[in-house]
């Protein structure tokens, strides 16, 4: 998983190749922290067709305004510049793996 900020969310994010998942967390966030392992192994379980981000929203409020973050953990996933599905709170991983497969061809 790779770092987004404000800065970069246009590029590495609205102008992604392939469907990013950008989690919006923050470092004092206790269900972020159960989250994190589930989007890492859906990481290396989709390498290349799909890309995992994260988004410090302590660090960089203005896209997580952008997108109405109010609470998290929240996962957004994004393709071809728009935000497709909208994931809030710790969330079992088939919630993530329905969400995917949505902008997935089957394997």
């Amino acid at each position: 998983m790779f770092e987004v900020t404000d800065d970069t969310f246009e590029q590495d994010v609205l102008q992604a190749d392939t469907p990013v998942v950008l989690d919006f967390w923050a470092p004092w966030c206790g269900p972020c922290k159960a989250v994190e392992p589930i989007l890492e192994q859906l990481e290396s379980e989709t390498r290349g067709r799909v890309e995992f981000a994260k988004l410090n929203i302590d660090e960089n409020p203005l896209t997580a305004a952008r997108y109405d973050v109010l609470s998290i953990p929240t996962a957004i996933l994004f393709d071809g510049g728009e935000a497709k599905a909208t994931l809030i709170g710790a969330r079992p991983r088939s919630h993530y793996e329905r969400a995917l497969a949505e902008v997935l061809p089957a394997a």
